[in-house]
Parts: C-alpha cells; structure tokens; sequence
C-alpha cells in the first residue's frame, strides 16, 4: 500500500524534481520557460515544500518555502497528490496575476514531463528521447529512494539497518547518484565521492531501461554480471529493499 505523505514528498522532490532534467533535454521545454524569470513554490501543510525557479529556459530546484512570484499551498498531502494526478486544482495564494503561466506553460511542462516519465515505444525508438527519458527516470528513482526511505513505515525500518556512508548508483559510469546514509535518514545527490561504502552500477542504458521498466529480473541481471554490486552488501541489500518499494509508488 501507497503512504500519502511519502507519495507526497516522492510526487515533489522525485517527480516535479524532474523537471530540472527536462529544461535540459527538451526544446519545447526550454521554449516554455524561455520568457521572463518565474518562481513557484509549493507548501504542502505538514509535508514537503519546494520553490522551483524557471529562467532563460533553465529550471533550478530548492527545497523548503522561499522568495517566489507564485505560491501554491496545500492543506492536506492529499491534495497535493491530488494536483500531480490531475484531479485537484490548486488556488494561489499568491502571485494570481501570472495565472496564465501556472495554467498554461506549467501544465503543458508537466504534459511534456509525462511523455518522458511515461514513455511510449515509438518514441524511446528515438536515440536521444530514450536516453534523456532513461536518465530522467534513473534520477527520479534514486530521489524516490530517499524519500521512501523517510517516510515509508517499511523504508524506514530497511533504513535503520543501513551504517552511515555513501552507496553509489551508475550507469555505465558515466550517469552517476550517490545515496548518502545519516543516522538512518537517506539523502539523493548526483555528487559521487571518490570514496564511497557500496556500488549498484547497471551496463549500460539498455539494459538500466529494461530493469526499470520491469522487462527483466534484477536478480538475474546480477548473476549474469550486467548489474554488478560491490563494497558493503548489507548497505546493498537494504537499499535493495527499499528500492522494491519504488516501484508500488511509481506504479
């Protein structure tokens, strides 16, 4: 079963997350955003709160209540989810001058999000919509990981097995995550130390999208060596755990 408060902070710091990744991949995105400076910030009431800035077609993602031009707040986790699922319309409680940007250019950002998020064959049959979407959803799974990990009852207790230290995620080497524990509270950055405690690394992007889209066993993928795991296994095996309940909230 799915939390509301924890689809809540996967929905915010996972999914709108992406939209960072989507100004860099997509022109239409980019064309979108490309106006004047324009700041949105989300304040869900006992639960997660972001402002997500949009300039010259860039996006930058901060978390908690800051300076913005747009302010969405949010009563209940609910609705919140609500809003992301699409049954739900948000009232401003400032900033309702630029309406037109948050009806318009925003929801068509997230109709545009939703094609990469939701891929369809035709077209991840194209070279660099299938990167771009396969790494866009390697980013929002390590995100989602942490936010399972705090909030989700059995995140958390896969979460208090797991030592301080650093689990890097890979594709390839080249697409890179690092899952940083703290006091059993987990944390997503796309920084990876030099010296870190565990390693999940896929082969390739091929092989990585066919594991997030379910089409083959990561446990096979690890006995055949295309996933390899290295370093402290017990810090793998509860992240692995955790990883599991991805996939029941981005279902």
């Amino acid at each position: 079963m799915k939390d509301a408060k924890t689809m809540a902070y996967i929905n915010m710091y996972g999914i709108l997350g992406c939209l960072e990744d989507l100004c860099r991949y997509s022109g239409e995105a980019r064309e979108l955003v490309s106006g004047k400076p324009v700041s949105i910030c989300f304040a869900v009431k006992n639960g997660p709160s972001m402002v997500i800035r949009f300039k010259d077609g860039t996006c930058a993602i901060e978390h908690g209540i800051g300076r913005c031009d747009i302010k969405l707040p949010f009563s209940t986790c609910e609705k919140f989810n609500g809003m992301i699922d699409g049954t739900v319309t948000p009232f401003p409680s400032k900033g309702i001058t630029k309406i037109g940007f948050l009806l318009k250019n925003f929801t068509n950002l997230t109709k545009i999000m939703e094609t990469y998020l939701r891929a369809k064959p035709d077209d991840l049959a194209k070279d660099d919509f299938f990167e771009a979407s396969t790494i866009m959803m390697f980013h929002l799974i390590t995100r989602a990981i942490s936010q399972i990990a705090n909030h989700d009852k059995v995140g958390q207790f896969s979460a208090s097995n797991i030592s301080d230290g650093t689990i890097a995620m890979s594709i390839g080497g080249k697409i890179q995550a690092s899952i940083i524990a703290k006091d059993h509270k987990l944390t997503t950055s796309r920084i990876v130390p030099h010296h870190y405690n565990a390693i999940m690394e896929f082969k390739d992007l091929k092989l990585a999208r066919n594991v997030f889209d379910g089409n083959v066993s990561t446990l096979g993928c690890v006995g055949n060596g295309l996933i390899t795991m290295n370093g402290n296994l017990n810090m793998l095996d509860n992240m692995n755990r955790i990883l599991d309940r991805v996939a029941v909230y981005l279902a």
